[in-house]
């Protein structure tokens, strides 16, 4: 039997540290090769991050809330990455790219709501009929903090920014929150102050920020929701949500 001796043992642990920096230093030198070849295949191309994929030879780049995939022989590829296992690869990065970004939004920039445990940020049209149904449902929870955001689509809702303007500019906002998502002031005159026209922008902008399209955009405790599926929020409100598909 061989037997190493302490100082033979040291040695050789040198060795592996050495191996295994130089192994990292060409994977690292490699990628930044190849995010190289992409910025010159595609110069105009924004890339916030560039990274080898689960395919070998394919590279996951994030741009914004977007996902897609670079092939060094020079092609960009736009689609969902499934394993064989039923994961959808890239969406489970685009919820860890919003999950990020949603850790630095400004919540005292938004409308607060409740004081529950689970943390609700929402961001709402007041004459989405889908915002409404969502509202229904989080106005009769207690234990729920909610944290609104609004962002009118003046393209098909004209009065939803004179809603979000009035609700901003009373003193009791949670009232006027209420009184315009139940419905009480469609079709009627909508007081206005234009002092309150930087807070709304403020709210856009969050908005954009993290890639906000269409409302409602909901994150319950962190888990997006898409648009108004009330049994996830349900589900996730009460605990459930592991067992309901997305």
């Amino acid at each position: 039997m061989r037997v190493l001796t302490k100082k033979k043992l040291k040695i050789g642990g040198i060795i592996l540290v050495i191996v295994t920096t130089a192994g990292l230093s060409a994977a690292n030198e490699s990628l930044k090769s190849e995010e190289k070849n992409l910025k010159k295949s595609f110069p105009n191309l924004r890339v916030d991050n560039f990274r080898e994929s689960p395919v070998k030879g394919l590279y996951e780049i994030v741009a914004g809330n977007q996902v897609f995939y670079f092939s060094p022989d020079g092609f960009l590829m736009f689609g969902e990455l499934w394993s064989k296992d039923g994961k959808n690869l890239t969406a489970e990065t685009r919820e860890k790219v919003l999950a990020e970004k949603l850790k630095s939004i400004p919540l005292d920039k938004a409308l607060k709501i409740g004081s529950g445990p689970h943390q609700v940020i929402e961001f709402t049209d007041p004459d989405c009929p889908f915002c409404r149904k969502v509202d229904e449902l989080l106005a009769k929870r207690t234990d729920i903090t909610r944290y609104v955001f609004f962002f009118p689509l003046r393209r098909i809702h004209p009065d939803a920014e004179k809603k979000a303007r009035y609700i901003l500019s009373q003193k009791e906002k949670e009232n006027a929150f209420r009184e315009v998502l139940s419905g009480t002031l469609d079709g009627k005159p909508i007081p206005q102050d234009e002092n309150n026209a930087s807070q709304l922008e403020e709210m856009e902008k969050v908005a954009q920020s993290i890639g906000v399209q269409g409302t409602p955009a909901i994150w319950i405790d962190g888990v997006a929701i898409n648009g108004a599926d009330i049994p996830r929020i349900k589900a996730l409100l009460d605990g459930k949500g592991v067992n309901v598909p997305k």
